[in-house]
């Protein structure tokens, strides 16, 4: 079993991209949605995601917060692409980018497509009380909000959501 300890950022400007070394663009859908998990009838979701040449099936737990049980396994683009026409609520379509910052990689995820005008970028963690360095251009923590779990995006894209919602976060 894999851990995952991550923590979630909005981001505020456009100051990340200079150091950005990498773009990885990704898609992915959701064999289940958040009603699912929201009623208990599911603990985990289940996710189908493209990324550049490889694809993945991912389990994870579902947990509000920076840790969460994650088992990630490799199966061939072919499937991954007949899979995610099995699944529900859209599909995500983004750019993730890789910027090193502070001696830890964070991602900082671009959404398109439905989800286009939200960017957060998350970083992974060793420990749940590890300290790091918060980049200048990572805004309000929104590692405990389920509406920017992907998940979430999936059955209520960020194009449907209120001027409330669309809030700086709680962070």
């Amino acid at each position: 079993m894999g851990i995952e300890i991550e923590r979630k950022f909005l981001v505020t400007s456009d100051a990340w991209r200079a150091a950005a070394h990498a773009v990885i663009p990704m898609a992915q859908g959701y064999i289940n949605d958040m009603a699912a998990m929201d009623n208990g009838t599911q603990k985990a979701s289940v996710r189908v995601r493209i990324q550049g040449q490889d694809a993945y099936l991912n389990i994870k737990s579902r947990e509000l917060g920076h840790t969460r049980q994650e088992f990630d396994y490799p199966v061939p683009v072919s499937q991954a692409r007949e899979l995610l026409a099995l699944c529900v609520g859209g599909l995500i379509d983004k750019r993730r980018y890789m910027v090193s910052f502070g001696g830890l990689l964070w991602e900082v995820d671009e959404f398109l497509g439905d989800n286009a005008g939200l960017v957060v970028a998350e970083v992974e963690l060793e420990s749940a009380d590890q300290r790091f360095d918060k980049p200048d251009w990572a805004g309000a923590e929104v590692t405990d909000e389920l509406r920017y779990y992907n998940l979430a995006l999936a059955s209520h894209p960020y194009s449907a959501w209120s001027a409330e919602e669309r809030g700086q976060g709680n962070g």
